[in-house]
């Protein structure tokens, strides 16, 4: 269809010829990504090339104009060069600040990425969470607090991991909307339950928590940079309210690795990662990334952080010890057990009060001549009566289910079906073997 534009069209512009792989036509790619759910939405699928051809030009029509706008916007400018960034990087998640996107939404950046993002102003402000494509399906829940604080729960292989990202107001800002974002980020933190892992990814916008812990060592290290200032105690103070710790601080890099904001002259650390405490053995490495132009102020911090999965242990069982009646089968054993009951009884074959007293001294002869198991089985498999007829069926009867699986025709099952049954009745038959020979 565009071909056959073209072709009418040729004389009113020059063609160029671009490359298949062209940057200018990524955002191309999105679109028609919408017009492909749309098609498949239908309920009745076109059946010929000329449906699916009308279908493609009436659904491309009932595109809203601002999916275009939102699309084309998401896959340049900032949105795009955060993808190709996060790709060469090889960055899965990523925390964003001063975003200054209006909305509350989420869409494809490109290069398998995705931004989740919240700002009420186009001008200022705004956070937001990017994720990579594997990771999209695994999200549970967004919570938008404000455009200063949002958070994104995901479930990776079975543990909960928490996102925050929070923009906090300028030094200069009045302290009522400064207490406003630690209130904010509080009320976050507070919701999300103690087992459950947390990352923030924060600009805190002139909070520097300095070079040194002394005091603090349970919460930051001592790699910081220059001197703490009154709103980096705030940082540090959060961080002991919490149970969190400053992870930029953990590592010894050389300054240009730990200076996240460079202006000028001006030098400083601004930008922090923080996570629980008792989860910092998780983390191995964080940095600050140099020569990205993302951000013209701005530098990227990084942390490698690998989830440690508790598989929960299973419970032993506990199992009753069982007297080795199968030791009877034994003639040494079967001797030995007669002669010792018979002395038990005192040369009776039953106790004249009542058959519970004869059946416990049958017990108890039998637990001390033959012996009881350990009781560490943590299943009972019953299978000292077992003989030869008792596994020959359940060869037989394991062959017919293979057989079955690969080939499900009714006469397979039939025989299936049939060897069951054969089964049970070889297995009755054989404990009641087994229990008349036990008390010949």
């Amino acid at each position: 269809m565009v071909q056959e534009w073209v072709d009418v069209h040729n004389n009113e512009f020059e063609l160029l010829t671009w490359p298949p792989n062209s940057p200018d036509l990524n955002p191309i790619k999105h679109l028609w990504d919408v017009l492909d759910k749309q098609v498949q939405s239908m309920e009745t699928p076109p059946h010929n090339l000329q449906d699916l051809k009308d279908l493609l030009l009436t659904s491309w029509c009932q595109i809203p104009q601002h999916t275009f706008r939102n699309r084309i916007h998401a896959s340049t400018g900032k949105g795009r060069e955060l993808a190709d960034m996060m790709e060469r990087r090889k960055v899965d998640i990523l925390c964003v600040q001063e975003t200054r996107w209006k909305g509350s939404k989420a869409h494809s950046i490109g290069a398998g990425f995705k931004l989740f993002y919240y700002g009420v102003d186009s001008k200022r402000d705004g956070v937001g969470v990017v994720l990579k494509e594997e990771f999209v399906r695994n999200v549970l829940e967004v919570k938008r607090v404000s455009d200063r604080v949002m958070s994104l729960k995901l479930e990776i292989e079975w543990v909960m991991l928490n996102v925050v990202s929070g923009y906090a107001p300028q030094v200069g800002c009045e302290l009522e909307e400064k207490e406003r974002f630690w209130s904010e980020l509080d009320e976050v933190m507070e919701s999300i339950p103690t087992g459950e892992r947390v990352v923030i990814g924060a600009d805190f916008n002139g909070f520097n928590v300095g070079e040194g812990n002394t005091g603090d060592e349970e919460v930051m290290g001592k790699f910081g940079v220059k001197k703490r200032n009154l709103e980096g105690q705030m940082v540090v103070d959060f961080a002991k309210r919490m149970d969190m710790a400053v992870v930029n601080t953990y590592f010894q890099k050389r300054e240009e690795h730990r200076v996240t904001y460079k202006s000028g002259g001006r030098r400083t650390q601004v930008d922090y990662i923080l996570c629980r405490r008792g989860k910092l053995k998780e983390i191995s490495d964080c940095k600050v990334v140099v020569g990205e132009s993302v951000a013209r102020q701005h530098r990227m911090v990084v942390c490698r952080m690998t989830l440690m999965v508790c598989k929960k242990k299973r419970s032993k069982i506990e199992i009753e010890k069982k007297t080795k009646w199968w030791k009877l089968k034994k003639e040494e054993c079967c001797e030995e057990f007669r002669q010792k009951l018979r002395q038990a009884l005192g040369g009776q074959v039953v106790l004249l009060d009542y058959w519970e007293t004869t059946a416990e001294v049958i017990r108890e002869t039998g637990r001390k001549v033959l012996g009881v198991s350990s009781g560490r089985r943590k299943e009972d498999k019953e299978t000292w009566w077992w003989n030869e007829e008792v596994q020959d069926s359940i060869q037989r009867k394991k062959l017919a289910k293979k057989k079955w699986d690969m080939d499900r025709t009714e006469e397979n099952r039939q025989e299936y079906k049939e060897l069951q049954r054969r089964l049970k009745r070889e297995v009755s038959k054989a404990k009641q073997k087994a229990y008349d020979e036990l008390y010949i």
